[in-house]
């Protein structure tokens, strides 16, 4: 290990564990979405609601963010990020007693903090590294602990939920929520102590000219990429889990609750997988061919549960909950199977392509960071758009919007990326 290396220790674990609570708080709209239904009477669109209050906090926060981190650096953004997201997971505990419009305002403002959040932690991985396939190899290590976390949630709600319906509360689940605000309280602790570097602050004063970020067609591109890709991340487990959950009678398939939360911790598991061997390639192979291999894996498997009928079943190895954390066989449709090893492809996306997108952006990458979250919105609107589809078409129609984003990545993966703006100075 490097001299460098070595001295950026701290802030790598640093950023790692807020890569971590990214997850925990993104997550918990999916399990939830099941609760407001049972306790809320919610439809199938605003069941949607609590991750489109989450991420379409991103449009509204995503250029503060990041003017706050050239302004005022990566630390203090992140203090004001994690305080933020104390205040939002609190409120959403208070939806127990205060009623659903308390569950999105409280998703709302969770939202804002996962966007500063994630303005801060992936240009600095991805600075600490020196961009490129380092840089690369660093957020796809960071999106391990990340889709960890993940993975966590809802196995913990759906086992706390327990199988009766009638058990389908908010209030069942606060110990989770308890646990969020807990990881958020140590987090700032931690990071008020911790000296950073500081990369966004040396170069605030450098970036001001004719260009910006959006003068590269290849950012541009990526920001619809990333877009779509957060989408696909949310809307596979989201609607798998409200596909298995639902009445045979509304179109689903009345498979226990407990058991659907496993499957849905399964693809989280997945992606942590699928990081951890991107982590461990991501110096040997680039982030373009990654996510062409990635993007084309997912068309395959959305194909195969297009095509696939219901009544094929096979066991899966799923994550299980209970005493201990266990793997253990669930016989499920091969449909069903095919949407969560879909987490295998949407784990190294997230780095992928915000490694693609800033790629020669030199000085304006922090600026760019902040655009980037804008369209981290796209969490919250495709899957809205899925849940219309869901409500006309049916949960498993619904997924002809996933195919329709993965060709996109598809083709941002063979020809978008392409930076064909190196005639703009970066320096």
């Amino acid at each position: 290990m490097s001299q460098q290396q070595k001295s950026y220790l701290l802030p790598i674990v640093m950023m790692f564990a807020l890569f971590a609570m990214i997850s925990f708080v993104t997550g918990l709209p999916a399990p939830f979405g099941v609760i407001v239904q049972s306790e809320f009477g919610a439809t199938n669109l605003e069941a949607t609601l609590g991750f489109a209050a989450n991420f379409i906090a991103y449009a509204f926060m995503g250029i503060p963010s990041g003017l706050l981190l050239q302004k005022i650096g990566y630390k203090k953004t992140a203090l004001i990020a994690i305080a933020v997201g104390f205040i939002g997971v609190g409120i959403q505990a208070l939806a127990s007693k205060g009623g659903f419009s308390v569950y999105l305002a409280g998703a709302f403002i969770s939202g804002f903090s996962m966007c500063m959040l994630n303005t801060v932690v992936n240009p600095m991985l991805n600075t600490l590294g020196g961009g490129g396939k380092k840089g690369n190899q660093l957020i796809q290590t960071g999106g391990s602990l990340n889709s960890l976390s993940a993975t966590i949630v809802p196995v913990l709600v759906g086992y706390l939920m327990g199988a009766n319906v009638e058990e389908r509360t908010i209030a069942k689940a606060l110990p989770a929520l308890y646990i969020a605000m807990a990881i958020f309280a140590i987090a700032f602790l931690v990071l008020f102590f911790m000296a950073i570097p500081e990369p966004s602050l040396s170069k605030a004063n450098k970036s001001k000219g004719e260009h910006s970020p959006l003068s590269f067609r290849h950012f541009k591109l990526g920001t619809i990429a990333i877009f779509v890709y957060v989408g696909i991340e949310v809307g596979v487990p989201h609607f798998a889990n409200l596909f298995m959950t639902a009445q045979v009678n509304e179109g689903g398939l009345g498979i226990d609750p407990a058991i659907a939360g496993s499957i849905v911790g399964t693809y989280w598991f997945l992606m942590l997988i699928g990081r951890l061997i991107g982590a461990s390639l991501g110096a040997q192979f680039s982030s373009k061919a990654m996510l062409t291999v990635a993007s084309i894996l997912g068309l395959v498997l959305i194909g195969i549960a297009f095509v696939t009928p219901l009544s094929s079943v096979v066991n899966m190895p799923v994550f299980k909950s209970g005493a201990s954390l266990s793997f253990g066989l669930e016989a499920v449709p091969v449909s069903v199977m095919c949407m969560a090893l879909c987490g295998l492809c949407t784990s190294i996306m997230w780095g992928g392509i915000f490694n693609l997108a800033v790629e020669g952006l030199g000085k304006y990458t922090e600026a760019a960071s902040g655009i980037f979250m804008v369209m981290v919105c796209g969490g919250g609107l495709l899957p809205l758009l899925q849940g219309g589809v869901a409500d006309s078409a049916g949960y498993l129609n619904s997924f002809i919007v996933i195919a329709a984003a993965l060709a996109y990545l598809l083709f941002y993966a063979l020809i978008g990326c392409k930076n064909v703006n190196k005639d703009i100075p970066t320096e």
